[in-house]
């Protein structure tokens, strides 16, 4: 591997310090690799990967207060959640002064990802872990080891550090006045709440250390990708990064945008019901064709029931959707909240007819606010949980099959939640319990988020709105 030019700017002493080979450990050899994280030969000095802007190996370890032990991992909850922050010493050749969410250090020549993590933590900080290997029971560690998981590896390029990077997660059930700080490397460690620390870095990111900040992002995202990865095999462990911004938002309209206790959803079943009855078929047998093929209108063509051309499903779909709006109102609280969204086209994805989805929107004083209505006809008439029906509504929005993952969906449904999960879109589940079976409802993992109302949309995703 060749060696660049120096390309960061830093303190003009460091800087020398680091030419004249004075600065701290200097000559110490590192595990240099290629930028596919292949291990170079012989390594080089830490001195010419700082110099030279080498990618090599570091690990980064977000260590969690627990005031008392955990039995085992979970997941963290952002809200309650404490994390050890360090302030790095003024030594330091890299960022020195800065703070550091994630502690670790660079990987020695001929040392492993693990062996550096523990290594760094008990000498900087004097916590002494042990690292979990699978399912483990908790009898397996003494009382002064801490527990510590490896999560991910990811590569990270800025014009000052290039590296290949391992996240750890350790639970930390000591108390802070037992935390040993070596000074040549660390000058303090705060206890902050993980949402202190995010809104910092957000407010001040010259305060950190960028690439620190980032395997920060990248844990905040892997609590959500946990759940998903008990159902999802395009999640690389291996090469983790950030997922991009959306660039399009999908809505469903019924039960989403709006919840009236499915004031408008019965009026339409019951419609349908009666629809099929004056065709002369048995009250119930909607229902039943909706069960076999997906919806009522689908199964009336593909069995016959009507004539497969513009005109019949045109009535059919006015018919059915001629009800009543007494139980929506204009929602101020929701527009506002659509206005504070950043620049991304909004559409409306339903299963119903635009006409229907036209009115509610009018009703609630949002209708200005998105680009277009996708509705059954717009998809064919495919059901909206099928494959086709995505796949059309991300040519509609003009989004190529390979950005799926740059579609953020809102929906109601699990079983939609599913079906763009499955093709690659990023999903909210909308509303906790099921209009069918009245109880608490779930996406199983298929959703990074599930909320109880629209109006939560943006504790969520706050990186999608503007101030207030």
């Amino acid at each position: 591997m060749g060696m660049a030019s120096t390309s960061f700017t830093t303190d003009s002493k460091l800087l020398e310090s680091l030419k004249q080979g004075t600065s701290r450990d200097a000559t110490e050899r590192v595990c240099t690799v290629d930028d596919h994280n292949r291990p170079t030969l012989y390594g080089h000095d830490r001195r010419d990967v700082r110099l030279y802007n080498l990618w090599h190996r570091a690990t980064y370890v977000i260590v969690r207060h627990e005031q008392q032990r955990a039995s085992l991992p979970c997941s963290p909850a952002a809200g309650d959640t404490f994390v050890l922050v360090q302030r790095r010493s003024l030594h330091k050749d890299y960022c020195p002064g800065k703070l550091d969410p994630t502690p670790g250090g660079v990987v020695d020549f001929a040392e492993s990802y693990d062996d550096n993590a523990i290594r760094e933590l008990e000498e900087e900080m004097g916590i002494r872990a042990t690292l979990l290997r699978g399912e483990e029971d908790d009898t397996l560690f003494d009382k002064d080891s801490h527990f510590m998981q490896a999560l991910f590896d990811f590569p990270y390029e800025d014009e000052r550090v290039r590296c290949w990077g391992r996240m750890y997660e350790v639970f930390y059930h000591g108390s802070l006045s037992d935390v040993k700080i070596q000074k040549e490397e660390v000058d303090e460690v705060l206890r902050l709440p993980l949402t202190e620390v995010k809104q910092w870095i957000e407010n001040s990111p010259n305060d950190w250390t960028p690439d620190s900040a980032y395997a920060l992002q990248l844990y905040l995202q892997h609590t959500h990708d946990r759940r998903l990865m008990r159902v999802s095999s395009s999640l690389s462990l291996e090469r983790y990064r950030l997922r991009p911004q959306p660039r399009v938002i999908f809505f469903d309209c019924d039960d989403c945008l709006y919840f009236d206790g499915w004031t408008v959803a019965r009026q339409i079943t019951k419609k349908i019901d009666e629809w099929c009855v004056e065709k002369g078929l048995p009250s119930g047998e909607a229902y039943e064709l909706y069960k076999r093929h997906g919806t009522a209108l689908k199964g009336l063509l593909v069995e016959g029931f009507m004539e497969h051309c513009e005109e019949a499903v045109d009535d059919f779909l006015h018919a059915v959707h001629d009800v009543k709006y007494h139980s929506l109102s204009r929602d101020e609280e929701l527009r506002k909240m659509l206005i504070r969204l950043k620049d991304i086209p909004k559409y409306i994805f339903t299963a119903s007819a635009r006409h229907h989805a036209e009115r509610c929107l009018d009703v609630l004083g949002i209708r200005d606010l998105f680009e277009d209505i996708i509705d059954t006809k717009s998809v064919g008439l495919h059901t909206k949980y099928s494959r086709e029906a995505f796949e059309i509504a991300m040519r509609i929005a003009g989004v190529p099959m390979e950005e799926a993952e740059r579609c953020l969906f809102l929906d109601d449904s699990v079983k939609n939640i599913k079906a763009a999960q499955q093709i690659g879109w990023r999903c909210v589940l909308v509303g906790r319990v099921g209009r069918d079976c009245g109880t608490t409802i779930n996406a199983e993992g298929h959703a990074e988020h599930e909320i109880d109302k629209i109006h939560d949309f943006p504790k969520v995703f706050p990186e999608l709105f503007q101030d207030s």
